[in-house]
């Protein structure tokens, strides 16, 4: 099976999975199927189907957790060098299925824990676009029998924040979509904005669903608490400076001046955000450069 039909048919058969856990599946099942013989070849391998699985998902955090894959393999395999190489490939693929359990998919619970300890009962939150692990901290508070009530973003262009409501619904949240147009309006009703990030930059910055900048900046402005909740798999080597470093390969192009432009990111300086709340613990925007080096160095 091949990369691009391997990644699409794990989301198609695990819709509840992000991204992330798909790339990562993706990128264990090459190394149970590389026939390189030398830490080079297999390296080059993995690399190879990195770039392959950024062609076929424009997102952050395929660049992220794929990076630190790759780091992963490259310090683990440089300790062994009396142990033949198909017994490293055997240790890579159980270090990796731990690195899945513990690194990815049981983060997630952990950001839940934290974020509801920032959560009192009888508290609004206003949230923006779908993010799962959003979800996961608003049931994670909810099953502690606090009593929210969600304020959606509808999240144009792709209208994501209905999915997130939805989901809401279904977990017996209280919610109501609003329009983009209308936080000011309805910011002054929260105590507090919740976001998650499709990446954490070197900065203390982020980069998420287009939007949330704007959301921001008008939460600074009455002095709304603004918290990002993220895995540390997000976080990635990148320092935008503004706007104009944003990835833009997802961007098409625009045939009329009525056409509407499908931007898809965009950047929230570390300025506006009050708090992270991790899978390793609480941060501030300045703590992120250093956990980054603990990741590469």
């Amino acid at each position: 099976m091949t990369i691009p039909l391997y990644y699409k048919q794990f989301l198609d058969d695990n819709p509840q999975h992000s991204v992330a856990i798909a790339t990562l599946k993706t990128l264990m099942k090459v190394l149970e199927e590389d026939k390189s013989t030398t830490v080079v070849g297999l390296r080059e391998n993995v690399r190879g189907a990195i770039e392959k699985l950024k062609q076929i998902e424009s997102c952050v955090q395929v660049e992220s957790v794929s990076e630190i894959f790759l780091r992963f393999i490259t310090l683990y395999v440089s300790r062994y060098y009396d142990i033949s190489f198909d017994a490293v490939k055997r240790a890579l693929s159980a270090r990796s299925e731990l690195f899945l359990r513990n690194g990815v998919i049981s983060a997630k619970e952990r950001v839940a824990k934290l974020a509801s300890k920032f959560i009192a009962n009888q508290t609004t939150i206003l949230v923006h676009s779908r993010s799962m692990t959003v979800l996961e901290c608003l049931k994670n508070a909810h099953k502690s029998e606090k009593n929210l009530f969600v304020y959606v973003t509808e999240s144009r262009p792709d209208s994501s924040g209905r999915q997130m409501c939805d989901l809401l619904t279904r977990e017996n949240i209280k919610c109501k979509l609003i329009t983009d147009a209308s936080i000011g309006i309805y910011l002054d009703k929260v105590d507090m904005v919740m976001v998650g990030a499709e990446g954490v930059c070197a900065s203390g910055g982020i980069l998420n669903k287009v939007g949330t900048y704007p959301l921001a900046i008008c939460a600074r402005a009455i002095n709304k608490p603004f918290y990002v909740v993220a895995e540390s798999y997000k976080f990635i080597r990148m320092f935008p400076l503004n706007q104009n470093d944003v990835p833009t390969s997802n961007k098409r192009q625009l045939e009329s001046p009525n056409d509407l432009p499908n931007d898809q990111l965009d950047y929230t300086p570390p300025a506006f955000i009050t708090l992270l709340l991790t899978d390793l613990g609480p941060l501030t925007t300045a703590a992120i450069s250093d956990e980054l080096m603990k990741i590469y160095l």
